[in-house]
């Protein structure tokens, strides 16, 4: 990660958004995020903000925006695609997490887009599942749209703080402290993700039963 934000911060700002924005959006249209989340994206994204290298304001918007269009792309391919979309390559791999996304949809129906949002394979899943079983654009919509802001600012606001938080210790108590504290911040992010994933996985189990 440390290299892709050495990456981006070497580009001019309206480039940066123009990345950061393109990986959410073809995460969401064309099942991008199995490579490279775009929540990945978007915190590197705000720690880049905290920088001065793009504004938080205009990332925010820029990211909502990306997610949505590109929900919808997916949802427009789940559409004419059908389930013919379940049977290509990237995922077949996946078809136990398949069957778990569509076993959410059709328990939580528009409340399931929201939620797919904040898990990675569900993000990148839920907006053709929800084409291929037919669900009313316009409900689709108000939903894919909450859930866009709230993933959206909330992942920009997350990497802008932790980006300030450190830029104000360094400054404080020299860049040896810094670099400790980060690393703990580190270590307690990789905890915290492998708990999630635990959780998601169980989740994923219950709902296939």
């Amino acid at each position: 990660m440390h290299t892709l934000v050495q990456w981006l911060g070497g580009l001019s700002g309206p480039v940066v958004y123009a990345v950061v924005g393109a990986l959410v959006f073809l995460e969401d249209a064309i099942f991008v995020g199995f490579v490279l989340p775009g929540e990945t994206a978007v915190v590197i994204g705000g720690v880049l903000a905290s920088q001065g290298a793009v504004s938080v304001g205009w990332l925010i918007l820029v990211v909502v925006a990306a997610a949505v269009v590109g929900d919808s792309v997916g949802y427009e391919i789940g559409s004419r695609v059908g389930p013919r979309v379940l049977a290509t390559r990237p995922l077949r791999r996946h078809a136990h997490r398949v069957r778990s996304a569509q076993d959410l949809i059709r328990r939580r129906g528009p409340v399931a887009v929201f939620l797919g949002r904040f898990i990675a394979f569900f993000r990148a899943m839920m907006p053709a599942l929800a084409g291929v079983s037919h669900m009313p654009y316009p409900r689709f919509l108000l939903f894919n749209a909450l859930g866009g802001i709230t993933w959206g600012a909330g992942f920009t606001l997350l990497g802008y703080f932790a980006g300030t938080a450190y830029a104000r210790v360094e400054r404080v108590a020299g860049r040896v402290i810094a670099v400790v504290v980060a690393a703990v911040v580190v270590v307690a992010l990789v905890v915290w993700h492998v708990r999630r994933r635990r959780r998601e996985r169980a989740q994923e189990g219950d709902g296939a039963r």
